[in-house]
Protein backbone atom coordinates (compact mmCIF):
# COMPACT_ATOMS: atom_id res chain seq x y z
CA UNK A 1 0.00 0.00 0.00
CA UNK A 2 1.32 3.40 -0.53
CA UNK A 3 2.50 5.77 2.26
CA UNK A 4 4.16 8.53 3.21
CA UNK A 5 5.48 10.05 6.09
CA UNK A 6 4.37 13.18 7.69
CA UNK A 7 7.51 15.06 9.54
CA UNK A 8 9.48 18.05 11.21
CA UNK A 9 12.45 18.27 10.72
CA UNK A 10 14.88 21.61 10.51
CA UNK A 11 17.63 21.55 8.05
CA UNK A 12 20.15 22.02 10.44
CA UNK A 13 23.29 22.54 8.06
CA UNK A 14 21.34 25.74 7.10
CA UNK A 15 20.19 26.34 10.95
CA UNK A 16 24.28 26.04 12.03
CA UNK A 17 25.16 28.14 8.76
CA UNK A 18 22.66 31.28 9.47
CA UNK A 19 24.18 31.38 13.35
CA UNK A 20 27.56 31.06 12.14
CA UNK A 21 27.23 33.94 9.64
CA UNK A 22 24.92 36.21 12.79
CA UNK A 23 27.78 35.52 15.11
CA UNK A 24 30.32 37.03 12.15
CA UNK A 25 28.04 40.03 12.08
CA UNK A 26 27.93 40.68 15.64
CA UNK A 27 31.43 40.20 15.78
CA UNK A 28 32.32 42.91 13.13
CA UNK A 29 29.27 45.09 14.31
CA UNK A 30 30.73 48.74 16.17
CA UNK A 31 27.65 48.56 18.77
CA UNK A 32 28.63 45.43 19.96
CA UNK A 33 32.68 45.86 20.40
CA UNK A 34 33.50 45.50 23.83
CA UNK A 35 30.22 43.91 24.77
CA UNK A 36 29.55 40.07 26.19
CA UNK A 37 27.37 39.76 23.24
CA UNK A 38 27.43 36.69 20.84
CA UNK A 39 25.23 33.67 19.32
CA UNK A 40 26.28 30.28 20.34
CA UNK A 41 24.96 26.96 18.58
CA UNK A 42 24.24 23.68 20.60
CA UNK A 43 23.61 20.97 17.95
CA UNK A 44 23.10 18.08 20.08
CA UNK A 45 21.04 19.82 22.88
CA UNK A 46 18.99 21.44 19.70
CA UNK A 47 19.02 24.88 20.81
CA UNK A 48 20.17 27.89 20.01
CA UNK A 49 21.94 30.77 23.09
CA UNK A 50 21.87 34.09 22.76
CA UNK A 51 24.44 36.18 25.30
CA UNK A 52 23.78 39.77 26.06
CA UNK A 53 24.33 43.15 28.64
CA UNK A 54 20.93 43.98 28.26
CA UNK A 55 17.23 43.25 27.02
CA UNK A 56 17.79 45.87 24.37
CA UNK A 57 20.98 44.08 23.22
CA UNK A 58 19.11 40.74 22.91
CA UNK A 59 16.59 42.07 20.89
CA UNK A 60 19.42 43.29 18.31
CA UNK A 61 21.12 39.75 18.53
CA UNK A 62 17.46 38.28 18.25
CA UNK A 63 16.94 40.76 14.78
CA UNK A 64 20.41 39.40 13.38
CA UNK A 65 19.90 35.69 13.94
CA UNK A 66 16.23 35.74 12.47
CA UNK A 67 17.57 38.29 9.39
CA UNK A 68 20.27 35.48 8.84
CA UNK A 69 17.89 32.62 8.75
CA UNK A 70 15.45 34.18 6.51
CA UNK A 71 18.28 34.86 4.39
CA UNK A 72 18.70 30.86 3.81
CA UNK A 73 15.30 30.47 4.00
CA UNK A 74 15.15 28.53 7.12
CA UNK A 75 11.43 29.13 8.50
CA UNK A 76 11.32 30.55 11.99
CA UNK A 77 8.74 28.76 13.36
CA UNK A 78 11.16 26.10 13.91
CA UNK A 79 12.38 27.90 16.84
CA UNK A 80 10.53 27.80 20.12
CA UNK A 81 11.51 31.68 21.33
CA UNK A 82 8.63 31.20 24.14
CA UNK A 83 11.56 31.44 27.33
CA UNK A 84 12.46 34.26 28.96
CA UNK A 85 15.95 35.68 29.54
CA UNK A 86 17.96 34.49 32.06
CA UNK A 87 20.07 36.16 34.45
CA UNK A 88 23.54 35.05 34.42
CA UNK A 89 25.70 37.41 36.79
CA UNK A 90 25.99 41.17 36.82
CA UNK A 91 23.73 42.43 34.16
CA UNK A 92 24.60 39.43 31.78
CA UNK A 93 21.45 37.75 30.35
CA UNK A 94 21.40 35.13 28.56
CA UNK A 95 18.18 33.57 26.01
CA UNK A 96 17.92 30.13 24.99
CA UNK A 97 15.97 29.43 21.85
CA UNK A 98 15.10 25.79 21.62
CA UNK A 99 15.38 23.91 18.05
CA UNK A 100 11.53 21.96 17.35
CA UNK A 101 12.53 18.95 15.54
CA UNK A 102 9.88 16.21 15.10
CA UNK A 103 5.80 16.08 15.63
CA UNK A 104 4.25 16.97 19.28
CA UNK A 105 0.95 14.38 19.90
CA UNK A 106 -0.89 17.87 19.95
CA UNK A 107 0.09 18.79 16.53
CA UNK A 108 0.00 14.99 15.72
CA UNK A 109 -3.66 14.18 17.00
CA UNK A 110 -4.61 17.80 14.80
CA UNK A 111 -2.93 16.33 11.76
CA UNK A 112 -4.98 12.88 11.87
CA UNK A 113 -8.03 14.92 12.71
CA UNK A 114 -7.68 17.22 9.52
CA UNK A 115 -7.15 14.05 7.74
CA UNK A 116 -10.24 12.23 9.11
CA UNK A 117 -12.85 15.60 8.72
CA UNK A 118 -11.27 16.46 4.97
CA UNK A 119 -12.67 12.30 4.23
CA UNK A 120 -10.17 11.39 1.98
CA UNK A 121 -9.63 7.77 1.00
CA UNK A 122 -6.47 7.56 3.48
CA UNK A 123 -5.92 6.40 7.20
CA UNK A 124 -3.00 8.16 9.12
CA UNK A 125 -1.02 7.36 12.17
CA UNK A 126 0.99 8.58 14.54
CA UNK A 127 4.24 6.74 14.58
CA UNK A 128 6.60 8.55 17.15
CA UNK A 129 7.41 11.75 16.30
CA UNK A 130 6.44 11.47 12.65
CA UNK A 131 2.90 10.99 11.56
CA UNK A 132 2.41 7.84 8.93
CA UNK A 133 -0.46 8.26 5.86
CA UNK A 134 -1.32 5.40 4.31
CA UNK A 135 -3.89 5.27 0.64
CA UNK A 136 -4.95 2.37 -1.63
CA UNK A 137 -3.54 4.62 -4.50
CA UNK A 138 -0.93 7.71 -4.89
CA UNK A 139 -3.71 9.95 -6.02
CA UNK A 140 -4.51 9.95 -2.83
CA UNK A 141 -1.64 10.61 -1.16
CA UNK A 142 -1.22 13.43 -2.97
CA UNK A 143 -4.67 15.17 -2.28
CA UNK A 144 -3.57 14.28 1.59
CA UNK A 145 -0.34 16.19 1.30
CA UNK A 146 -2.23 19.27 -0.32
CA UNK A 147 -4.93 19.36 2.05
CA UNK A 148 -2.01 19.50 5.17
CA UNK A 149 -0.06 22.10 3.57
CA UNK A 150 -3.31 24.18 3.35
CA UNK A 151 -4.25 23.39 6.43
CA UNK A 152 -0.90 23.54 8.22
CA UNK A 153 0.53 26.80 5.97
CA UNK A 154 1.89 28.19 9.76
CA UNK A 155 4.24 25.09 9.74
CA UNK A 156 6.87 23.87 8.19
CA UNK A 157 6.19 20.23 7.59
CA UNK A 158 7.62 17.98 5.14
CA UNK A 159 6.65 14.76 3.93
CA UNK A 160 8.89 12.08 3.00
CA UNK A 161 9.65 8.12 2.72
CA UNK A 162 6.87 8.50 -0.22
CA UNK A 163 6.32 4.48 -1.33
CA UNK A 164 4.05 2.90 -3.46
Amino acid sequence: MPSFDTVLEPDMVEIRNGVDNAAKEVSTRFDFKGTGAKLELKDKEKEILLHGDSDFQLEQLQAVLLDKLTKRKVPITYLDMSAKPEKMGGDKLKQSYKIKAGIESDLGKKIVAAIKNGKLKVQASIQGDTVRVTGKNRDDLQVAITLLKKEFADTPLSYNNFRD
